[in-house]
């Protein structure tokens, strides 16, 4: 359960983490639903040619898509930065998975980008700048958080469901007889 948390705060390098794994969610969000667009009418298709072409089984062709989903889904790995399939991936796991995913390909990326850093390159001088220019960003956006927290609870409590009128309420009170 703990590799579901975020470094310790005292990580130096815990902010770059943290774009890295909204970039990569973000990244892999947009590679799920390509994987959406293009299951939806291949599985039709498939179920379609179940229907009328008789296979080895039932529904052979519908299943082999649905298990090529599965796969690429795994593939994919959306949730990585929390865990993810491969947290509790098993034996049944398929090879392909372990070793050619997104999260591998990414790795092999970040790699390159680390060794560059260390040596001192481009991507250090870069770091600096993107360090700095969130600092002051950061330094300047806590002056206005006051602002920013008052707005939002103002919107928030716009957006909040009144409460009904009880049917009692709705009604006029008797006239007083004289």
């Amino acid at each position: 359960m703990s590799e579901t948390l975020p470094p310790p705060p005292n990580d130096p390098h815990i902010r770059w983490r943290f774009i890295r794994d909204i970039l990569v969610f973000q990244l892999k969000l947009v590679l799920g639903n390509l994987q959406n667009f293009v299951l939806v009418p291949v599985s039709l298709v498939a179920a379609g040619v179940d229907l009328f072409v008789k296979g080895k089984h039932e529904g052979e062709r519908f299943y082999w898509v649905m298990e090529w989903g599965r796969r690429t889904d795994e593939m994919i790995n959306v949730y990585g930065s929390i865990g993810g399939y491969h947290a509790t991936g098993g034996e049944d796991e398929h090879p392909l998975v372990k070793n050619l995913n997104v999260d591998a390909l990414l790795a092999r990326v970040e790699g390159v980008i680390v060794r560059e850093y260390e040596k001192g390159g481009t991507a250090a001088s870069i770091k600096g700048a993107v360090d700095r220019a969130i600092d002051e960003m950061q330094a300047h956006g806590d002056k206005g958080k006051a602002k920013f927290d008052g707005a939002f609870q103002s919107v928030t409590e716009k957006f909040k469901p009144k409460p009904e009128p009880s049917p009692q309420q709705d009604q006029e009170p008797p006239a007083e007889l004289p």
